[in-house]
């Protein structure tokens, strides 16, 4: 009899349909999904037979949803309010349902409407690869290689992060750019905001003086907004870093470090702006500088392929060495 019964709920939640969001055009028609955000005067909306959406604002005759959003009016100053939408009887126009009284808004007076996010939730992975090859023939043959990998997951107060990079250059069949890096760090959340991280960093490098750089670091950092629209965090890190030299001198030193991590969509999310990088300075021994910076631009060609160009600058002057690296790329990349 139990045995029945819970085969019985198990069918009655499996055909039970799955609450979504509403948008209804002026046209008439009406569209079902997942509301991800409104922005410049475009709504995403994430369906099940279409993927992402994009949807004109002034297309739209009213919105429904299921999820509490973010809403920001341009009224309302700097002031928003979280509210759930329902449809509203004349076109143009959306019902706020807040824990007050219910009013209703005109949709072209809002500029930004967002899903919220709450501190605990499932698993959110995120992340993006970006390509880059150049192959050029002429009195000096060109064959470059980039690789960028970014990533994170994120899980209750947790938070894990990658970063890989290889690039690879040949002129005329020899080597003249050739090294890698791989990062791990873990950020454990004490509030919405304020995290501490731990980071292990590996570099290596088979051209420049500088061959290997380990790096084992730690510190808190700070997450200034982590939404739809981007995110931007800023860490202080007390690092421990190892050097080793191509004519095989070593040397450690330990140093303080503040990195930032910064992207932000434009335009309905097709345009994303980006930068991330590290500065540090040395406590003690002949490494004077170090700097790892990076930023450019990515355009969205589909919700999940890009175009994007990048600058990258990574120097470090050391006692028996020196690394003075700039780079720019533009290719293709991979976003979830």
């Amino acid at each position: 009899m139990m045995l029945r019964l819970f085969l019985a709920l198990l069918v009655l939640c499996a055909a039970t349909p799955s609450l979504a969001d509403t948008v209804w055009l002026l046209n008439g028609d009406r569209l079902t999904g997942q509301m991800r955000l409104f922005d410049g005067g475009t709504l995403l909306l994430e369906t099940e037979f279409g993927g992402m959406v994009r949807i004109s604002g002034k297309s739209v005759a009213t919105l429904e949803t299921r999820q509490r959003m973010v809403i920001r009016h341009h009224r309302w100053r700097d002031r928003k309010q979280y509210a759930t939408l329902r449809p509203a009887e004349a076109p143009g126009y959306v019902t706020l349902l807040t824990q007050g009284e219910p009013f209703t808004v005109a949709l072209a007076d809002i500029y930004q409407i967002m899903p919220t996010r709450k501190m605990l939730e499932d698993w959110i992975w995120r992340g993006n690869v970006d390509f880059a090859l150049d192959f050029q023939r002429g009195d000096t043959d060109i064959d470059d290689r980039d690789f960028t990998l970014l990533t994170d997951f994120r899980h209750n107060n947790w938070r894990h992060n990658l970063r890989g990079e290889y690039n690879r250059e040949y002129k005329d069949d020899v080597r003249s750019v050739d090294n890698y890096l791989a990062q791990y760090s873990l950020d454990y959340f004490i509030d919405q905001h304020w995290f501490w991280q731990g980071r292990l960093q590996y570099r290596r490098d088979d051209i420049e003086e500088i061959s290997r750089r380990r790096s084992l670091g730690t510190g808190p950092g700070y997450q200034f907004w982590d939404n739809e629209l981007g995110a931007f965090s800023l860490t202080s890190l007390l690092n421990l870093d190892d050097y080793e030299y191509a004519d095989g001198g070593d040397e450690r030193t330990a140093s303080m470090a503040v990195r930032w991590e910064y992207n932000r969509f434009l335009v309905g999310k097709t345009l994303e702006v980006f930068t991330n990088g590290e500065v540090g300075l040395p406590l003690s021994s002949e490494v004077s500088e170090k700097l790892d910076i990076q930023g450019g631009l990515r355009f969205r060609l589909t919700s999940w392929a890009s175009f994007n160009l990048k600058a990258e600058w990574d120097r470090v002057v050391g006692g028996d060495g020196r690394i003075n690296q700039r780079r720019y790329t533009m290719g293709l990349g991979v976003a979830w």
